[in-house]
């Protein structure tokens, strides 16, 4: 994940408005916005995440010497063009939600303001990186939210949709307060605890159960995890509790056991009266199979005495809402503020602050979106990270990020918290200079 985006990962229409801008001098300082129209159905709150790889992409912007040459392959930009895209670093001013902010539609969570070329050009890839790891972050609060102090590991990466998407799920799981991740380049790019064990080839390969369990806890006695469901979950508990005895000898303890089919409830209640009986009573049982936050918690209501899920597909795809309906949109360009009137996908425009208001519990009570440098009580939430293209700080630390995600959640209002659509929805207001602002635009002459 440290190698260098290339700038060519973006839309076409990129780079013909830039040959546009260069044509007619259009080099003014824009101001665009990132933020999610609306939230998706059945969803109280979102989660930031994804603005370290923005920031890092922002950082190594450039576009090399075999991009130009493609360009000028394809047709279509003039040479000129290409001598001053070749030389276009970014070098504007970046405004964000820290990562793990909660925050809700309408509500811009980043801001770049730089020279047109430079706010337009990445647009493509902001879109992309701010898009997924907040849909993967959010996606994964709800099960931290139902299943709180469970051990919660990222399984989805053979389900993920390519390479990219299932490091920065695993990543954003984690931010969102995921114990850790199946995904081994994960901890070597992100530091991310690494979990896992066996498959069911393992099992299948051998001549039974007791071989494959014990051939398994000699390899790797400090993670004796043992996957119990590929033939009948009751006997090979039972075969489990036999032999560890043996392997209590060796020195090897049997930490626990993995049930990954069938009725998950009835099989770990089967398992942990069976392991109580026989002296394994702290040997856990950790579940995983299709696996989201709904059957989480319908497992924990029925009083299964699971200790851990992994949870896989349901989470790197997001699979209830697999996107968002976020924008990029230009909001004011040469000092003079810019509102898109179109149906049903009109913006608020000029720059913007957040500030939220919190009850006397502490709980967010509602959020007001202002016209930045207007006087507003509240908390502001966005916040300067970089200034004519250099970070105003050294990268946080993804346990920063995590405990701060941990403390949003832990303040939401119980409404917030359920997987249910709350009665009415978490209250952003408009303030009343910016709705005066866009009736101004809106009776403009366009």
């Amino acid at each position: 994940m440290s190698q260098r985006q290339s700038a060519l990962l973006t839309d076409l229409y990129q780079l013909t408005m830039l040959q546009a801008y260069f044509d007619e001098g259009m080099a003014e300082t824009a101001v665009f916005e990132f933020f999610v129209r609306a939230l998706p159905p059945g969803r109280n709150f979102l989660v930031a995440a994804g603005l370290e790889q923005v920031l890092g992409y922002l950082e190594q912007f450039r576009v090399s010497g075999d991009e130009l040459d493609w360009l000028r392959a394809h047709g279509g930009f003039s040479e000129p063009f290409l001598a001053a895209l070749g030389e276009l670093r970014f070098g504007g001013d970046v405004q964000a939600l820290p990562e793990g902010t909660v925050f809700f539609g309408n509500e811009p969570i980043l801001r770049i303001s730089a020279p047109i070329p430079q706010a337009q050009v990445v647009e493509s890839r902001l879109l992309s990186l701010l898009h997924f790891s907040t849909l993967i972050a959010s996606k994964a609060a709800r099960s931290v939210l139902a299943a709180p102090g469970k051990l919660l590991i990222d399984f989805g990466m053979r389900r993920a949709h390519g390479a990219e998407a299932g490091l920065l799920a695993a990543r954003a799981a984690y931010l969102a307060g995921f114990s850790g991740t199946a995904t081994v380049q994960a901890g070597i790019d992100y530091g991310i605890p690494v979990f896992g064990t066996m498959a069911h080839s393992y099992i299948e390969a051998h001549v039974d159960e007791v071989s494959a369990f014990k051939g398994f806890a000699r390899s790797c006695p400090a993670n004796v995890v043992l996957l119990i469901d590929t033939y009948d979950t009751e006997r090979a508990a039972e075969k489990v509790v036999r032999i560890a005895p043996e392997l209590a000898r060796e020195g090897i303890r049997v930490r626990g056991v993995r049930l990954d089919s069938g009725d998950l409830a009835a099989h770990a209640r089967a398992v942990r009266a069976i392991f109580d009986r026989g002296g394994l009573a702290e040997a856990t049982i950790f579940s995983s199979g299709n696996l989201d936050e709904w059957k989480v918690r319908e497992l924990l209501a029925a009083g299964a005495p699971i200790d851990g899920f992994g949870i896989g597909t349901a989470l790197d795809t997001s699979s209830d809402a697999p996107f968002l309906d976020c924008a990029y949109k230009l909001q004011e360009y040469a000092g003079t503020p810019r509102r898109k009137h179109s149906e049903g996908k009109a913006t608020w425009p000029g720059r913007k602050q957040v500030y939220r208001h919190f009850a006397a519990d502490g709980t967010p009570d509602h959020d007001v979106v202002a016209l930045e440098g207007e006087a507003q009580p509240g908390t502001p939430l966005l916040l300067p990270v970089m200034r004519s293209g250099r970070r105003v700080a050294a990268p946080e630390a993804l346990a920063g990020m995590r405990a701060r995600a941990a403390a949003e959640l832990s303040r939401l209002p119980p409404q917030l918290k359920s997987l249910e659509p709350a009665p009415a929805p978490y209250r952003v207001e408009i303030a009343p200079r910016l709705r005066a602002l866009a009736q101004e635009l809106d009776c403009m002459p366009h």
